[in-house]
């Protein structure tokens, strides 16, 4: 059951480190997306946890976050 719900909140998780991350390096929603590649509004989303990143789209934006996919990932 723990593990379920572990698995089933991993985009919460995902998008409050990769809020937390952005604000950190004093990037923007749309810096961010320009360099991960992605639709602005999809960040938004991904930051929310109302969207289900794919693995390549979770690589793209630790890359531009300069960050490990790993800490994006962790509590």
């Amino acid at each position: 059951m723990l593990l379920s719900l572990a698995m089933r909140d991993w985009p919460v998780l995902f998008g409050k480190n990769v809020r937390k991350y952005r604000r950190q390096r004093g990037l923007t929603q749309e810096q961010l997306a320009f360099e991960a590649e992605i639709d602005l509004t999809y960040v938004g989303g991904i930051e929310r946890g109302k969207r289900n990143p794919s693995l390549s789209v979770m690589a793209r934006i630790a890359e531009a976050l300069s960050i490990n996919l790993i800490k994006l990932l962790q509590d």
